[in-house]
């Protein structure tokens, strides 16, 4: 039995997570589900990339679940607010809006306690991204070969995609990006996924955050309540 202090921790506002990549090999969707399990939330926002691709074949039992519980979620009766912030993986989710049952957006503005929040998946600031697509694509295909010949645990695709954000300093472009968008935009806290690197930083009074992956061992999520905004580890 839960104790008091332990569910009023569970408690909380906000719920963030992103890039389950469900229908890879290296998805943690059943880590993913649990998380949503463990809390009592009134807004979940989904930042990008909770797709690989668009291919359902792909898609495994608890990836199966992990949608399924969203869409119950996503009852109105339950009078949850769920957002569905698009990455670069699932830019064409737009087109089953009806079949997921939840918002779709390219970004998303909140407030809460009076002050503005911003989340968006943060490829728009991947400039190696954008200035080389085709070898961009090349590395994304050649990325899902090696996971399936990997080991079960994956060791040699999760090195990789940790090695290969590092060499791009990936993480470093994205936050300063974002901080400078967050600050056009007026808002105090942004939000981003993409890098796979769960981190915080602060510029003047911009807040920024990134809520990491669900395809790495550990993996990250965040969570906005009264007590401020919280990286957590699973």
């Amino acid at each position: 039995m839960k104790s008091k202090e332990s569910s009023k921790a569970n408690n909380i506002d906000t719920l963030i997570i992103s890039d389950t990549h469900l229908g890879s090999e290296v998805s943690r969707a059943e880590k993913a589900f649990a998380v949503l399990k463990k809390y009592k939330f009134r807004q979940l926002i989904l930042l990008g990339d909770i797709f690989d691709d668009l291919n359902f074949n792909h898609l495994e039992k608890s990836h199966w679940e992990l949608l399924s519980y969203i869409h119950e979620i996503a009852d109105p009766k339950k009078k949850i607010k769920i957002v569905w912030v698009i990455g670069n993986h699932d830019i064409l989710l737009q087109n089953f809006s009806n079949f997921i049952g939840v918002e779709i957006v390219k970004k998303y503005i909140w407030k809460f306690k009076g002050e503005k929040y911003l989340a968006i998946h943060g490829h728009q600031f991947d400039s190696f991204l954008h200035k080389n697509p085709i070898i961009s694509a090349i590395a994304s295909f050649l990325y899902l070969v090696i996971q399936k010949l990997d080991s079960r645990k994956q060791t040699i695709s999760r090195f990789i995609k940790r090695t290969s954000k590092g060499w791009l300093r990936l993480s470093a472009q994205v936050a300063k990006r974002a901080i400078f968008y967050a600050r056009w935009n007026r808002a105090k806290y942004i939000f981003c996924g993409h890098t796979h690197k769960a981190m915080s930083e602060t510029s003047g009074n911009i807040n920024y955050w990134n809520s990491g992956c669900f395809t790495d061992v550990p993996s990250n999520y965040i969570t906005i309540s009264e007590d401020g905004v919280k990286i957590h580890t699973c």
